[in-house]
């Protein structure tokens, strides 16, 4: 399939995206491809600031963890941990953290964001702890309504992303879709919408050109 028809169609709403955020108080910013991306992110923070992150195939994608210890940033990197006790105390820490990096599930194109998690670190720090949360994402994630948002975060992120861990007998594990499951290997136990950033510009945007991530 010709990939203009895609890139004029980002072009076209990406900026429009960018402005629907800042009228709900984002930080936000539309680059029309990932070369420009990780500088863009760097540009925001400063070098004294330790950096925690969680779990996001964008940032992985842009590079951002490895430029982030190359560039001599602290970091709070729960992969580092020696042991599950560990694994747990540096991610309550890095809700203590400067910046935190992550992505989202979708937004809105009236610049609503929805995010799914299991175990609620990831939407924590979102809401209220990082003194400020950067978030990544390629225009795949975004969609026409807060609703389409949500069928997104459930039916397409949540079962791919349910790919990533170890084995789990999750409905969308065993047939790709979701079944609204109770169980407790769940990954979906928080849906969070996130429809106003306060303070404002805490959650900072950066919307990207192209597909990235789940």
């Amino acid at each position: 399939m010709d990939t203009s028809f895609y890139e004029l169609r980002n072009s076209k709403l990406g900026p429009r995206v960018v402005k629907a955020l800042e009228a709900r108080h984002f930080d936000a910013l539309y680059v029309d491809d990932i070369a420009k991306a990780a500088d863009a992110v760097f540009s925001l923070i400063p070098k004294d600031h330790v950096i925690s992150w969680g779990g996001s195939m964008t940032a992985q994608a842009l590079g951002l963890y490895g430029r982030a210890a190359a560039e001599g940033y602290t970091l709070i990197d729960r992969d580092k941990a020696q042991s599950p006790e560990e694994r747990i105390e540096l991610l309550r820490r890095s809700l203590s953290c400067d910046t935190y990096l992550m992505g989202t599930n979708a937004i809105s194109e009236e610049g609503v964001l929805v995010n799914i998690d299991g175990n609620g670190n990831r939407v924590a720090a979102l809401c209220y702890g990082p003194k400020q949360v950067i978030i990544v994402a390629g225009m795949n994630k975004v969609v026409k309504t807060l609703d389409d948002a949500v069928a997104r975060a459930r039916n397409l992120a949540a079962p791919l992303n349910v790919q990533r861990f170890p084995p789990i007998k999750t409905p969308c594990n065993v047939n790709g879709a979701c079944g609204n499951c109770k169980g407790t290997e769940s990954i979906c136990c928080q849906i969070l919408v996130t429809r106003l950033c306060k303070p404002a510009g805490r959650i900072k945007v950066l919307l990207i050109g192209t597909d990235l991530g789940f």
